[in-house]
C-alpha cells in the first residue's frame, strides 16, 4: 500500500487563502457596520455594497482555502 505525503506547497498555498479570508471576515462586517451607522451619509449605499461583496468573497476564500488543503492532504 502506497502512503500519501502532504504536498507542502499546496498547503502553503492553502494557508494564505485562509489568512486572506480570516482579514475579509474581519473587515466586510466592520465597514457594514459603519455603512450602517451613517444612513444619512452620502456614501452608505457604496460602502454597503462593497462591505456586503467582501462578506461573500470571505466565504468564498473560506471554501475554497479548505478545499486547497484537502487536496494537499489527499491527492486525487
Amino acid at each position: 500500500m502506497e502512503t500519501s505525503k502532504t504536498d507542502k506547497k499546496i498547503l502553503a498555498k492553502g494557508v494564505k487563502t485562509l489568512i486572506f479570508a480570516l482579514l475579509s471576515l474581519f473587515m466586510g462586517p466592520i465597514l457594514l457596520s459603519v455603512a450602517l451607522s451613517n444612513k444619512e451619509k452620502p456614501l452608505y449605499i457604496p460602502i454597503l455594497i462593497i462591505g456586503c461583496l467582501i462578506s461573500a468573497f470571505a466565504v468564498f476564500l473560506l471554501f475554497k482555502g479548505i478545499k486547497i488543503i484537502m487536496n494537499s492532504m489527499f491527492k486525487k
